[in-house]
């Protein structure tokens, strides 16, 4: 991509960003809203606005596997290790299912040298592949 194209996303960004936030203040609960600009951030790497989100949505949402697994990436990425651990065993425990796209995410890069994670994978699979023959 080239350096104006990369500029130009970067202030797209933050001209989506400045918009979601004024939303956001006068609809605090709104799902559809915290969702995008907790995507938002963790896209322009404002990790701690966005894991404060995906804390907010877990609250809103604790039922929800893809909730739980965005909250683990966010914790991933502020390096609150042990809570990425903890929120992704709860989506796992919630029907998270995706084995290979949590074995390469790249927000969760910074758990691959910890053997929480290995182990996390194994429970993963196994009951990815439960009941198949």
């Amino acid at each position: 991509m080239s350096k104006d194209r990369t500029r130009g996303r970067a202030c797209h960004d933050m001209v989506e960003l400045e918009f979601l936030e004024k939303i956001s203040a006068r609809l605090p609960e709104d799902l559809e809203v915290l969702q995008a600009l907790a995507e938002l951030y963790t896209k322009t790497g404002n990790y701690e606005k966005g894991l404060a989100i995906d804390l907010q949505v877990s609250q809103l949402l604790p039922n929800d596997d893809l909730v739980w697994y965005n909250l683990g990436c966010s914790h991933a990425l502020t390096r609150h290790f042990d809570e990425a651990f903890d929120a992704l065993a709860k989506a796992i425990d919630l029907g998270y299912g995706d084995y290979d796209w949590m074995k390469t995410d790249p927000d969760l890069a910074n758990l691959n040298v910890d053997p929480r994670f290995e182990s996390l994978l194994n429970w993963l699979y196994t009951v990815c592949n439960e009941g198949e023959i």
